[in-house]
């Protein structure tokens, strides 16, 4: 007996563990009845949601056919009885576009239902698990009664049956009466109390017995009423999935709508216009038509009036014949030729009226003809005057160069040459006109049209040139690739003539590059002792007249699959620098600024004034920017003969020597030394370099140089980061409509796989190379703040150091499955615009930063930075509780202290400014995505210092 009633009590609880290993948390069941009413109230709202469901699917469906048949005809243009045209049924295409949204917002509000009762079922299970674990207690309590009773009463039996032994003794022996008191007094009353205080207890257990098994009874009840809510719950999730099939689907063609809305209204003004013209053109028509008619019917007047003739002549001959014989028909012929005579007069009438009426039609038809000569003669000259004025600067420096191949092959003087480019730098019309006007002709008559325009010209501005390893986006790493372009760009809307010279990579992005060409002349560069020939390749990037080295060089210096990290890098871009200016002394460029960036094109500085100034390459000032001083380039010095420079006269300690190792050359120093105009990408940086620590053994150097030396903050393509204009983002949005910033979240949720259930809880994101400096132990810590404040971490980055990238690698793996944090270990330029795009906040807690472009993009997106106050973060950044910064600067949220305790104190006050005031978090993304972080400011700071470089060596020149 005891065997069964334990094997019961396993079964009891092996059913609990698994009830419990199937039950959500968060339950709270109070009695079998509330489950009861609750599932009814749970089914009335799922039946109620479904009703809901269904309709909004209907709504949903009739959307898609209304869609599919506007798709047809919202661009067709209906004629009323007269054949006028009338409007574009636009406002039914509005309409249908704002019905899509009023379903899309039921359809989310039926998955915030569905979510709703699902929560209330889960919480039901939980209510429903605390009381079997209740009843399970009450269960082995009751059981571990029943033993002991079952203990009791066996020995309570024992002692029945002696009590019953020594009666039949006595009643045998019939023993004296003493006897029979000795016997009574060895079998004691206690033991009758006991046994009977024993049976009562017995009876009572077998009665909370029977009423634990009726509580069994109703708890399998509510277990099966349990399985009837997983089995509700399931059906809650499928029908979400469709939701959620749906829903995109609609977004998707809500999208859709919303480009045909805005091709749509580029072709309303269009159509206006064209409809002006034709309305005139059918009111000359309709005045022409109409006296056509008048014609027509004149004519057949006259018709009618030759038929009566025609009879009256056949009259006229049959009165002829009888005409001798009676004076009445003498009389007769007599008014008969009268009434001819008339007639012909009036014919005679007829005729001229129809020619006048002919000659009006006539009239209004060449009126007509030149009316429509003249629209497509002003059409013709719209577009004409259109494509001079807004001409984009691929077109400007196609022409450019254009010009410079003419010059570099000698097929024309360089004088005319340099006139021809001061035009085009100009965007002068005439230059522009001629080119069209020539378009189809060859090449000989196209020279010849642009050689008569070879008059002196003003000078509008500044030639520059920059010499650099990257360029945004053929040829991109780091930041170095945006600021060429970025500068670039900004200074060549300031009216300045801007040229980028590149090396020529395999591993290029050739898609953007347009008009890519050969130039057909070879340009030969010293090296290594002798002469190595170089092919010149032309194209456009991003508006900018972009020139490509490629060496015919063995080694193969820019065929090697990326763009650094060879053993032989120092080679490499040495062999670059030379040839750029090579190129520059070959195509008789007289630049006013030649740029150079990094260690990379370092020797252009020391090549310029050692070896090109001799040559007669002598109108440029040099210009040297130091994106990181982390770099330097440093090599043996013996190398830097390879490109021609004396080694001997250069390694000293005031020119190229590095500061911690006299055999060794440091390109950067060198660029310091020789160059006019020295600067590095932020303010702070600038003062952050010139101590030991910042300056990696360069600050003696560049305090002794700080005369020249500058701090400029970077800008960023305002043009390339622009979340309302962003082809990468789910939904385009700006600052003064951010709801598209939720929908790009749910979209990165989606993609990526995170959790959806909770709209306002924050994501975070960070978009980095995991490199040392980027703080890569304060980046592992905050995933797991991330995750122990309630948001979601998405990380975006790959690491060149292994040992970084296999750590990040595992600890991805870990959280492969998790609901709330992602890491993309690689670079994905699309990805990363849709991180910027979702993210509510964004990490970057650098150890230290130069300038940095993250938080800057991180703003223009809505993002707002978490960052460490260090180089330009501390520029760009301020902190929304500093008091000595003014309202309208304060944009994030700032650190000091590199470490964990800095770090958390920063994002969680980021965290309870979004949790607890969403009007205040909404009104600081507002003013982020406001600020103006483009490169107008900076390139005005960098035209300042061009500009007076450029007139002290004027004067030094006339001096």
């Amino acid at each position: 007996m005891r065997q069964r009633r334990n094997f019961s009590l396993q079964n009891k609880r092996q059913q609990t563990k698994k009830i419990n290993i199937e039950r959500p948390p968060n339950v709270d069941l109070q009695s079998s009845d509330d489950v009861d009413s609750n599932t009814e109230n749970m089914s009335k709202q799922s039946l109620s949601s479904s009703i809901q469901e269904i309709s909004i699917k209907e709504n949903v469906d009739s959307l898609t056919e209304t869609e599919s048949s506007d798709e047809i005809s919202y661009l067709s243009v209906d004629s009323n009885e007269e054949g006028q045209p009338s409007s574009v049924h636009i406002q039914d295409l509005i309409g249908m576009i704002r019905n899509a949204e009023k379903n899309i917002h039921l359809l989310n509000e039926a998955r915030v239902h569905a979510l709703e009762d699902l929560q209330k079922v889960l919480g039901e299970k939980e209510d429903l698990h605390g009381e079997i674990n209740i009843l399970e207690m009450k269960l082995a309590e009751t059981v571990e009664r029943l033993r002991v009773a079952a203990k009791e009463k066996i020995h309570v039996e024992l002692l029945e049956d002696q009590l019953e032994k020594l009666k039949n003794e006595l009643s045998s022996s019939r023993s004296s009466e003493e006897n029979v008191l000795h016997v009574n007094n060895s079998v004691p009353l206690s033991h009758t109390d006991s046994v009977n205080s024993l049976t009562e207890e017995f009876d009572s257990l077998k009665k909370e017995n029977i009423i634990l098994k009726q509580d069994l009874q109703a708890l399998k009840s509510e277990l099966s009423n349990v399985k009837e809510t997983d089995e509700r719950i399931l059906m809650l999730e499928k029908e979400r999935s469709v939701l959620e099939s749906s829903l995109s689907e609609l977004e998707f063609k809500l999208a859709a709508s919303r480009e045909d809305v805005s091709e749509l209204s580029a072709l309303k003004s269009e159509c206006k216009n064209l409809y002006e013209k034709v309305e005139l053109l059918q009111e000359l028509l309709a005045k022409a038509t109409k006296q056509a008619d008048q014609a027509l019917s004149v004519l057949q007047q006259n018709q009618e009036l030759r038929k009566k003739v025609d009879r009256l002549e056949e009259s006229l001959e049959e009165a002829s014949i009888y005409k001798l014989s009676s004076e009445k028909l003498q009389q007769n012929n007599e008014l008969m030729q009268q009434k001819i005579k008339l007639l012909d007069e009036r014919l005679q009438r007829s005729d001229e009226e129809i020619q006048s009426y002919v000659q009006l039609y006539q009239d209004s038809v060449k009126d007509f003809q030149d009316t429509l000569d003249n629209l497509k003669d002003d059409s013709k000259k719209r577009a004409l005057d259109e494509s001079v004025n807004d001409m984009p600067w691929e077109f400007w420096s196609r022409l450019l160069l254009m010009i410079d191949s003419w010059s570099m092959e000698k097929k024309i003087p360089k004088d005319d040459a340099k006139l021809l480019r001061e035009l085009v730098w100009k965007r002068d019309g005439r230059i522009c006109d001629a080119y069209i006007s020539c378009k189809e002709k060859n090449e000989r008559e196209i020279i010849a049209a642009f050689l008569r325009f070879t008059s002196s010209p003003t000078r509008p501005g500044l030639h520059i040139i920059h010499i650099a390893a990257e360029m945004a986006p053929v040829a991109k790493v780091g930041g170095l690739g945006d600021v060429v372009t970025g500068l670039g760009k900004a200074l060549q809307k300031k009216g300045h003539l801007v040229e980028i010279l590149l090396p020529k990579y395999d591993c290029m992005q050739y898609e953007s590059i347009k008009n890519m060409k050969a130039v057909d002349v070879v340009v030969e560069s010293y090296f290594d002792g002798r002469l190595y020939k170089n092919k010149i390749w032309t194209g456009t990037v991003e508006g900018l007249p972009v020139y490509f080295v490629e060496p015919q060089h063995p080694g193969k210096f820019f065929w090697r699959g990326q763009l650094y990290g060879e053993h032989d890098d120092f080679k490499r871009f040495s062999y670059f620098s030379r040839v750029a200016l090579e190129l520059l002394l070959h195509a008789e460029k007289r630049p006013d600024i030649i740029h150079c960036h990094d260690w990379q094109t370092a020797f252009v500085a020391p090549l310029y004034w050692d070896l090109y100034v001799p040559k007669g390459l002598d109108s440029a000032r040099i210009c040297f920017t130091c994106h990181n001083f982390e770099y330097q380039g440093t090599a043996s010095a013996s190398e830097l003969t390879s490109c021609g420079l004396d080694a001997y006269h250069l390694n000293r300690p005031d020119r190229m020597q590095d500061n911690s190792a006299n055999d060794r050359i440091n390109p950067v120093k060198g660029a310091i030394v020789f160059s006019n105009i020295v600067t590095t990408v932020s303010p702070t940086y600038a003062q952050e370099v010139r101590t030991a620590q910042g300056g990696k053994g360069l600050h003696a150097t560049i305090n002794s140089h700080s005369k020249k030396f500058a701090g400029i903050l970077n800008g960023i393509d305002t043009d390339a980061w622009n979340p309302a204009s962003d082809d990468f983002l789910e939904v385009q949005y700006s600052a003064s409509d951010i709801e598209g910033k939720l929908e790009n979240k749910e979209a990165l949720r989606r993609l990526l796989g995170l959790s959806s259930s909770e709209i306002r809880r924050p994501l975070v994101g960070c978009i980095t190379r995991l490199v040392p400096q980027k703080g890569v132990h304060l980046i592992r810590h905050a995933i797991y703040r991330t995750l122990e404040l309630g948001g979601q971490f998405v990380l975006l980055g790959s690491s060149p150091v292994p040992h970084i990238q296999r750590e990040f690698e595992d600890i991805g793996d870990r959280f492969q499955n998790h609901e709330h944090a992602r890491f993309v270990l690689k670079y994905d330029e699309a990805l990363s615009h849709l991180i910027y795009a979702a993210s509510d906040m964004l990490i970057i807690p650098s150890i230290f930063e130069p300038c940095g472009l993250t938080q800057m993009i991180a703003m223009r997106y809505g993002s707002i930075p978490i960052a460490r106050k260090t180089g330009g973060l501390n520029d760009s950044v301020f902190d929304v509780d500093d008091d000595a910064i003014p309202v309208q600067f304060r944009n994030g949220f700032t650190f000091v202290t590199a470490d964990e305790l800095g770090f958390n104190a920063a994002i969680e006050r980021a965290f309870n400014y979004y949790m607890n005031d969403a009007e205040t978090w909404k009104e600081l993304v507002q003013k982020d995505m406001s600020m103006d972080f483009s490169w107008d400011s900076s390139a005005s700071q960098y035209e300042e210092l061009y500009e007076k470089a450029v007139l002290r060596a004027r004067t030094a020149r006339r001096n």
